[in-house]
């Protein structure tokens, strides 16, 4: 049966190559609807006069795969078929990918039994127990009703001083696109070092903390909170209330560090 035309390509990533981030696995994982470990049973070279669209130092090939465990989705049956440009060995030659165990995040093909639809180029990666065990966890998050949403900006800001010198709360109220709350909390108090939090309630919380790395609930903060506070979104308050505001919101950012990314564009 022949595969669809619009079928992304796949690259194999090598165990010893660039390791996925946090980040990266968890960009992969959102969107894919279904997630199985398979083993390649059958691959067969596409000629280069019809794959014409393929990069210098890779071959596409048509792939077969048997699944062997489905992490995310329903039954999608024993054999998934599927197109993958990979990379040509460092003979030049085309790798043997036969009996590799792979783990495929992406979508079967509606009316098309067995076919297999990738959700990026890069999203074959090449199996082993400590990608499972990093990516297990993710998709545990994701499928989770109670997940973070979406962040996409900063709404509004704003400070409120205390009664006593140095004292004090900034308050950052996030966008998301279906308006689940969202709010960073960032105490100061004399003599003690400033401390903040993350809700996602509508309770903006003084005892929130901030969120565990590789979590989810990180991802959605340090991957999508701009790198310095809107100057519009400054509410209210006089110049020393905005300076302290854009100086708490610094230490967050910092704080949660940065969202490493180490998968090539696409």
């Amino acid at each position: 049966m022949p595969l669809q035309a619009q079928t992304p390509p796949a690259m194999i990533r090598p165990i010893d190559g660039p390791a996925l981030s946090y980040a990266d696995l968890v960009d992969l994982a959102m969107p894919a609807r279904v997630v199985a470990k398979a083993e390649i049973t059958v691959q067969s070279t596409i000629k280069p006069g019809i794959a014409t669209d393929v990069a210098p130092g890779k071959v596409r090939l048509y792939i077969e795969a048997r699944t062997t465990a489905l992490l995310v989705g329903s039954d999608i049956g024993e054999t998934l078929r599927f197109l993958a440009d990979v990379p040509l060995d460092a003979r030049g030659k085309v790798p043997k990918l036969r009996k590799l165990p792979v783990l495929l995040l992406g979508e079967t093909v509606d009316g098309r039994p067995g076919e297999f639809k990738l959700v990026a180029p890069d999203a074959m990666l090449a199996w082993t127990p400590e990608l499972e065990a990093r990516l297990r966890p993710i998709l545990t998050e994701l499928v989770n009703r109670d997940q973070p949403p979406l962040i996409t900006g900063v709404r509004e800001t704003m400070h409120v001083p205390g009664n006593l010198a140095g004292e004090g709360e900034t308050q950052v109220f996030l966008t998301t696109p279906d308006g689940k709350p969202a709010s960073l909390s960032i105490l100061r108090r004399p003599g003690q070092p400033t401390v903040w939090g993350v809700s996602f309630s509508e309770i903006v919380d003084q005892s929130a903390k901030p969120p565990q790395p590789e979590t989810l609930a990180w991802y959605r903060l340090a991957c999508s909170l701009p790198p310095a506070l809107p100057p519009r979104s400054v509410i209210g308050g006089t110049a020393d209330d905005r300076q302290i505001a854009s100086e708490d919101y610094a230490q967050v950012v910092r704080e949660l560090g940065p969202c490493t990314r180490n998968r090539p564009a696409h």
